[in-house]
């Protein structure tokens, strides 16, 4: 009895995920530019990687006596931050960090741009792993690097690295700085110490300095634990750049706020230099305050969120099963994001967007966005109630039955 009267508590908990929000008309870059992204104003949007659901009760309460307080001067982090920030770490991957590590930025794709920058000339080489989160190309070639693809293999449904390929273009292309993914977005894995293990061996042994993009660390399956890859040996700490941000963790992306640990002094010193020229000082009162109040009051909130949306993939893996078999789901070890590859529907990547886009009126992200090898899967977003669940994968089932009159 105690154990169920647990079980329908905790339900009860998690019911605050449940309510359905409407975003509409409030600036959301999901919900209410449907035309400047070229999808029909009725598709149900499950593309880009916020979240449909209120952040922690205390982290709004913590914004709104900011917003009360009616000065909005000059900010910049006082000790409780730092201490926020470090015990987070701390307690959740027994990483012990130290506060002159961190550098502030106001976002990790800000941070990688400008680590590129910072530790590349013109013309070098930067490797990335494809699929994989698109901005990685444009932080490498709009800063003029030169992009080097490692593609991940995928055996049985499960992506893997391939150090063979890694290492040889390492060598051919003189590659001086590696993009990682950790947990990957958007195929979903959570790679193993000893994954790490390996390419962070190859990295150091050929000089190659690592920037570790590890925003989703915090959304991890059962059985499966993300390892910060500074942890991994004290020589890849000090040949490391790791991008944190409570954004993805917390819905906190608009607030625009990121920790990038860099505990190599010189590095570090060169990174606050890059970021230094941006014009870019310090963030803003409110990411400072959302932060802070995340790491300190938001664990309990986020154990209940990842307990809804192991739901939500079950919902999703099931209606798959029973309506669109054709459609195979690649089981997620992390991220609130989910890898669906269509290419059992036998549509090219054309027909698959007009069908997803006038028929299941389902938006998804295009996996040829992530790579372009990768046209014939989509990436879901499921952090939201389950009854948007629910409907974008009855439409897509009810959809199945006209795949082929796009």
């Amino acid at each position: 009895m105690p154990y169920d009267a647990h079980k329908i508590d905790r339900r009860e908990q998690m019911n605050r995920f449940d309510k359905v929000i409407d975003r509409k008309q409030s600036g959301s870059v999901k919900h209410d530019f449907p035309e400047r992204f070229g999808k029909p104003a009725d598709a149900l949007p499950l593309w880009v990687a916020d979240m449909d659901l209120r952040a922690p009760e205390k982290v709004i309460a913590r914004l709104r006596e900011v917003a009360e307080f009616g000065i909005y001067g000059y900010s910049d982090a006082m000790e409780d931050y730092y201490e926020a920030v470090t015990a987070w770490f701390r307690n959740r991957f027994a990483w012990e960090t130290r506060p002159e590590w961190i550098l502030k930025t106001p976002g990790v794709i800000f941070a990688v741009s400008a680590a590129v920058r910072a530790f590349t000339d013109p013309g070098d080489a930067v490797m990335i792993q494809q699929p994989v989160y698109h901005p990685f190309v444009n932080c490498v070639t709009d800063n003029g690097r030169k992009l080097i693809n490692n593609e991940l293999k995928v055996h049985h449904m499960r992506y893997e690295m391939d150090l063979q390929d890694f290492e040889e273009k390492v060598i051919q292309e003189k590659v001086k700085m590696f993009i990682l993914c950790s947990p990957h977005n958007p195929v979903g894995r959570v790679w193993t110490r000893e994954e790490l293990e390996a390419v962070g061996g190859i990295c150091r042994k050929h000089g190659v300095l690592v920037v570790s993009d590890e925003i989703h660390c915090d959304f991890t399956y059962p059985g499966h634990r993300h390892t910060p890859l500074a942890l991994v040996s004290e020589e890849l700490a000090d040949n490391s750049v790791i991008c944190t941000s409570p954004s993805k963790t917390f819905n906190l992306a608009g607030l625009q706020v990121s920790n990038i640990f860099v505990r190599n002094e010189e590095l570090r010193k060169k990174l606050k230099r890059e970021l230094y020229l941006t014009g870019y000082d310090e963030l803003n009162i409110f990411a400072l305050a959302g932060c802070q109040a995340a790491y300190r009051h938001g664990g309990a909130w986020l154990d209940e969120l990842k307990e809804y949306l192991a739901e939500n993939t079950a919902i999703v893996r099931a209606c798959l099963r029973d309506g669109l078999p054709q459609v195979k789901l690649v089981e997620p070890e992390g991220t609130y994001l989910l890898w669906l590859d269509f290419s059992e529907m036998g549509m090219t990547e054309e027909q698959l967007t007009a069908w997803l886009d006038t028929r299941a009126k389902v938006w998804l992200n295009a996996g040829s966005g992530f790579g372009t090898k990768s046209g014939q899967y989509q990436r879901m977003n499921i952090a939201c109630p389950a009854s948007v669940v629910r409907e974008a994968m009855d439409r897509l089932s009810g959809a199945a039955g006209e795949a082929y009159m796009v």
